[in-house]
């Protein structure tokens, strides 16, 4: 079955550019140009796999848009803008992106890490067993991609719970941000650092873990897992 694609973005050049690639790589597409109606396509249309969001939209800004997702769905969202400070590509993990591109964009590229991602998502878990530390307080979930704090849920994206399992099952032992992004994301570490650091600090808030807490920080090499299960 072939995945199906949400493309959002204002400008038609670029919205017709990147369906004329997806759609050759073996996609399926439909369009929104607006906010509004991309939510629109989002809550009526139950076979979306992926959403290409811009963050300059009209009606109700790509930010508000991702955020609303958010709310309901761990869906992969890959984000286009062209803001390119690294505060600006930071917030847009806060949001809740999966990933990002600024523009301009190659799209291979896009189709490239739109693959990536979805193979990831799609993956079987290493770990089909429930993992349990904090004597029961934290529980993860490896095939249903759940984790559950003092038996409520955690509402992590799916990079976000990718990055944590990927620590998890290498418990003790120090993953690289460039481990992490290459496992994870399945791309090439570019040398921004703190993509991985804006995501483990996202799984540390909504996880209420303090920085020496099962996630440790081992400064100049990356990031390992300490559990007690």
């Amino acid at each position: 079955m072939q995945n199906k694609i949400l493309i959002v973005e204002d400008e038609a050049k670029i919205r017709k550019l990147i369906k004329t690639y997806l759609e050759d790589s073996g996609f399926t597409t439909v369009e929104a140009e607006d906010g509004r109606k991309a939510l629109d396509i989002f809550h009526s249309d139950n076979n979306i796999d992926f959403i290409v969001l811009d963050l300059m939209l009209p009606k109700i800004s790509g930010e508000e848009v991702c955020q609303k997702i958010r709310q309901v769905s761990d869906i992969p969202i890959l984000m286009l803008t062209a803001k390119s400070s690294e505060e600006n590509k930071i917030e847009g993990f806060d949001y809740g992106a999966d990933d990002y591109l600024t523009k301009p964009f190659s799209p291979r590229e896009l189709t490239a890490r739109i693959k990536a991602i979805l193979r990831r998502t799609d993956m079987n878990k290493i770990k089909a067993n429930i993992l349990s530390f904090a004597d029961g307080k934290i529980k993860i979930f490896p095939e249903e991609m759940r984790v559950l704090l003092n038996d409520s849920d955690v509402d992590l994206t799916n990079t976000e719970f990718k990055i944590l399992l990927e620590l998890v099952n290498n418990a003790g032992q120090v993953l690289s941000r460039e481990q992490l992004a290459d496992k994870v994301m399945g791309l090439e570490f570019n040398g921004f650092d703190r993509t991985i650091d804006a995501h483990i600090k996202n799984i540390r808030k909504k996880m209420e873990l303090n920085k020496d807490e099962y996630i440790i920080t081992v400064y100049g090499a990356g990031y390992k897992f300490v559990g007690d299960n």
